[in-house]
Formats: structure tokens, sequence, C-alpha cells
């Protein structure tokens, strides 16, 4: 299985010391829901994937500041999937090209 889907990627990188893999959603479809089921499913399956064959790379989930800050994202039932999930987040700006924050 490889982690790469041409305009949404993942790469692999370092933070500091730690080796990470980022997944990166682009969250430009007509549903934030839709968008965030296939996030997860996505990120989940990558998840298990690394655990296989680079069980030291943290996974990263990589979206863009105004849909980590959409009502819905914002609202309980994902906020409490992504932490039963243990969703590491990456919330970047795709109009400066600048990483917001991390949230693990």
């Amino acid at each position: 299985m490889e982690i790469d889907l041409a305009a949404e990627m993942a790469l692999a990188a370092e933070k500091n010391d730690d080796k990470i893999a980022v997944e990166i959603k682009s969250f430009i479809g007509k549903s934030i829901m839709s968008d965030f089921h296939l996030a997860i499913g996505q990120y989940l399956d990558y998840l298990a994937a690394l655990e296989e064959k680079d069980p030291i790379r943290e996974l990263y989930l990589a979206i863009p500041l105004a849909a980590y800050n959409h009502r819905i994202f914002q609202g309980q039932f994902i906020q409490k999937r992504l932490k039963n999930d243990n969703v590491k987040l990456l919330i970047f700006n795709p109009l400066d090209n600048t990483i917001v924050e991390w949230k693990k």
C-alpha cells in the first residue's frame, strides 16, 4: 500500500528527531463530513500499514485551517472520533504554505 494521492498526498519527513508521515487532505469536497469519513478511513489504513512497514514513524493527518475551524469539524462527533482514534493532526494554511499547529 502506498501513501500517495496526487493533489492529496502523503510524505515522509522528520520533525525534530522524530520520523513522521503526513497524509495531506484538501477537504474541498461538497461535504466536510464526507471528506472527514474518507480522510479518517485512509488515515487508519495508512496507520496500520505504517505499523507493519515502518513502526517508528508517526502518522499525522494534515488538514487546511479553514476545514479545521469549520463548525462541523469542531463539533462533538468529529472531535470525539479524533480523540478515540488517537489521530494526530497537522493544521496548515494553504494560502502561505505554513504549518499552523501540530496536535497530538
